[in-house]
């Protein structure tokens, strides 16, 4: 099943192994094969083995599991370190060199659940997990757990709330993680000096593009080292969000809300509502260049996480498995009617709604719910769950458990309503539709039904095509598709919802 990647093309018949190329100009020695795909190497401190994340059990094409495998520098059979639990990455050898620690979600195909530090011997054997007491996913930069000089405590990232931060966890076990690195911010990476006594860190804030910091190893004495961004940040307008929290049905939600960059006092804006993908990621205090785009063209932003969201804990994020479109929309509209009774600057009456991805699926699936907006641009979208079951790259594991479980033929009722394209004859709100050609995370075909529907439907609808282009466009894309992506999604707001008014 697994044949096929979004952002690679076909993989069947290629697969990453792991190869050491010497410093001296000799030929690259490869020293695994076979029908897996190998990832994060990493060298023991002595140099006479490798460390690496590979899924080599049965069922590997079944699940989303994997393993540490350990492997002679000069080759040889690679040795299991884990017990295939679930899926492991980023290992990193403790100084001494007898254990390695890693990240892993456990369970297979446990979508939503916190990714946690372990930690397992080096020669393989029963993992610890460090991070039971710290309710949140360690997994948003990919970077590897970094070990303390004396081997006593493990430095890792987490998701908190919106932001991201550095935690200090201690390798003996039983003791909560200690944050080192807050405040209302998103990290990028982070390191440290190889004495252990400085760490530093790339960090970014909605109004600030990421620089470099540094600070002592407890987190004292921060100071930043880089302005690589003044230059053009003194020459723009940017706007600060301001966060507010509600309580809706026993869960506090957080949202926030953005002036437009122009912003004048007793005048009312259009606003533009939008939605994360995911489900299980965050909006919160980065540097995001969309909402400042939309801002700059006058809008007002307003933005939430609502239930399935990382960051507040693996409850929070587990409660949208099996109820997309439920307590999630409930959420996002909540957070519309909490905006606009804090800000009367917000006009009611021009509001738009927008996101990618799972993000897509809520705004396709919000307006087929309601009218209230005037507008709507649904991107890379999940459109019809049965469908993208079969086409997705992860459809046949990801789409079953966020449904709750069920395959299509044990519950093709379920694919069924939990389907934007299902309730297309309900959709009135004028539509443009966004998608790449060669997305294979939410195939094109997602789009294309929806806006086929539309059309027979006689609804308004604009269908934007991108070609050469995958599920990351709007992030990696190239310059001129993502330009002309804003191009799209301001003229099509701007058609419906106007300017400010006083």
């Amino acid at each position: 099943m697994k044949y096929r990647f979004n952002g690679e093309g076909f993989i069947y018949d290629r697969r990453p192994h792991v190869f050491v190329i010497s410093t001296d100009g000799a030929a690259a020695v490869q020293l695994t094969d076979g029908d897996f795909a190998d990832a994060d190497p990493t060298w023991a401190p002595d140099s006479q083995s490798i460390v690496f994340a590979s899924a080599r059990h049965a069922e590997r094409d079944d699940d989303d599991a994997s393993d540490l495998w350990r492997v002679p520098a000069k080759g040889g059979p690679p040795q299991r370190l884990t017990a295939t639990t679930g899926p492991v990455a980023l290992p990193s050898f403790s100084p001494d060199g007898r254990s390695v620690a890693y990240l892993a979600r456990p369970g297979r195909n446990g979508y939503g659940r916190n990714i946690r530090l372990f930690v397992v011997p080096a020669d393989g054997g029963d993992a610890a997990c460090l991070t039971s007491l710290l309710d949140r996913s360690c997994g948003a930069l990919h970077v590897r757990p970094l070990w303390s000089p004396d081997g006593r405590s493990i430095v890792v990232a987490a998701e908190d709330r919106g932001d991201s931060g550095l935690w200090r966890v201690a390798t003996s076990g039983g003791e909560a993680p200690a944050r080192i690195v807050g405040g209302e911010r998103a990290l990028n990476g982070f390191s440290a000096s190889a004495d252990g006594n400085l760490t530093t860190f790339a960090a970014s804030s909605p109004v600030a593009p990421a620089e470099i910091f540094v600070c002592r190893a407890d987190g004292g004495d921060e100071h930043q080292l880089t302005r690589l961004n003044r230059a053009w940040t003194e020459t723009v307008t940017l706007s600060a969000p301001e966060r507010f929290r509600f309580t809706r049905a026993g869960f506090e939600v957080d949202a926030w809300v953005m002036r437009p960059a122009d912003f004048v006092a007793g005048q009312r804006y259009p606003a533009l509502l939008s939605i994360h993908g995911g489900p299980h990621a965050q909006y919160g205090h980065n540097f995001f260049d969309e909402f400042q785009v939309y801002a700059g063209a006058g809008y007002a932003v307003i933005y939430a996480n609502p239930r399935g969201s990382q960051g507040y804990g693996e409850a929070f994020a587990q409660a949208v498995v099996g109820d997309w479109g439920g307590g999630d929309y409930a959420d996002i509209m909540a957070a519309l009617e909490e905006a606009l009774r804090r800000h009367a600057f917000i006009d009611p009456e021009r509001l738009g709604v927008l996101g990618g991805s799972y993000g897509g699926f809520l705004t396709s699936w919000t307006v087929g719910r309601t009218d209230r907006f005037k507008a709507a641009c649904s991107e890379r979208a999940v459109n019809c769950q049965y469908t993208m079951f079969g086409t997705s790259d992860i459809g046949h594991s990801f789409n079953v458990v966020e449904l709750g479980g069920p395959l299509p033929w044990e519950d093709m009722a379920r694919y069924i309503e939990r389907s934007p394209l299902t309730y297309a004859k309900n959709i009135v709100t004028p539509l443009l539709i966004i998608h790449s050609e060669d997305d294979l995370r939410c195939p094109i075909e997602q789009a294309e039904q929806l806006f086929v529907a539309l059309k027979k439907l006689r609804r308004e609808v604009r269908f934007v095509r991108f070609p050469g282009e995958n599920h990351e466009m709007s992030r990696s894309g190239k310059p001129r598709h993502r330009l002309e992506r804003f191009r799209h999604i301001l003229e099509w707001f701007a058609g419906h919802l106007g300017r400010a008014q006083s």
